[in-house]
């Protein structure tokens, strides 16, 4: 009698390290509709035709705000400020000054958090990276408290929030973000993906600190308008990109399965 095959992955990593923000958590939709609540409010002038507009401006940081911010030169409410005034300049706004940023921010802030959402492939990938045996956890350039938040929001508790932008004073691309993401998951860096939605700060910068960085090129969720990447130049770089969470194992897997007979 012939014994039935069986499938099974060779799993190329023993961990895998998370971003959150349009990685796990619909974060460019939530910024849409806070933006659109500050252009209701504070930019009369500006139609609902220009929301995309803002949103790549929001994300896209043109003046590196958030960036001062993940490298530890300033603070979270500073950076905000800083964007939030550019972007009234931008689109045609009153001046945001210390005391109107209180009540803006409390508009933004407030609608933003009420918008989170998970993707919908975020806890299947989870369940399925688990059920592998593998080691899960996030490695985030916002600050620990505020994902671990998102997370509990969106109904993504039971991930560990292992690295934040304040867990070493500063955030990713730096290499030391990924390595100790690794060392506080306990798995080799060889042996540990990164997945996350930008191409350089995610996935080539987790490849060059040693780990396996995976491109997650969700459709419609970069932050730079009409920016485009080649896939091809990524995964020949050694970077494997994927477009959903739902490939991912294939990925983690090198999208090798191998049949085995029982002897």
């Amino acid at each position: 009698m012939t014994e039935k095959k069986t499938e099974k992955k060779e799993w190329l990593v023993d961990g895998v390290l998370f971003d959150v923000d349009d990685t796990l958590v619909d974060t460019r939709g939530a910024f849409a509709r806070a933006l659109d609540a500050v252009r209701e409010r504070y930019l009369p002038a500006t139609s609902a035709e220009h929301l995309d507009e803002m949103l790549h401006h929001w994300r896209s940081d043109p003046a590196g705000w958030y960036r001062r911010y993940t490298l530890g030169e300033t603070d979270h409410r500073t950076q905000r400020r800083h964007r939030a005034a550019l972007l009234h300049e931008t689109f045609g706004g009153e001046p945001v000054t210390e005391e109107i940023f209180d009540e803006w921010d409390g508009l933004f802030w407030g609608t933003f958090e009420d918008s989170w959402t998970p993707f919908d492939d975020a806890a299947p990938a989870l369940a399925a990276a688990r059920e592998a045996g593998l080691r899960v956890g996030v490695v985030t350039n916002a600050s620990v408290e505020l994902q671990e938040r998102k997370l509990a929001a969106v109904g993504l508790s039971a991930l560990p929030v292992l690295v934040g932008v304040d867990t070493l004073g500063f955030g990713k691309p730096d290499p030391r973000v990924f390595t100790e993401g690794a060392r506080l998951l306990g798995t080799d860096p060889a042996r540990t993906a990164y997945v996350g939605d930008e191409p350089f700060v995610d996935a080539t910068a987790a490849r060059d600190a040693g780990l396996l960085g995976v491109w997650l090129a969700r459709h419609g969720v970069r932050k730079r308008l009409h920016e485009t990447e080649d896939h091809d130049a990524m995964r020949a770089s050694g970077v494997p990109v994927i477009t959903g969470l739902d490939e991912l194992p294939a990925a983690l897997s090198g999208g090798r399965e191998y049949s085995s007979t029982p002897a």
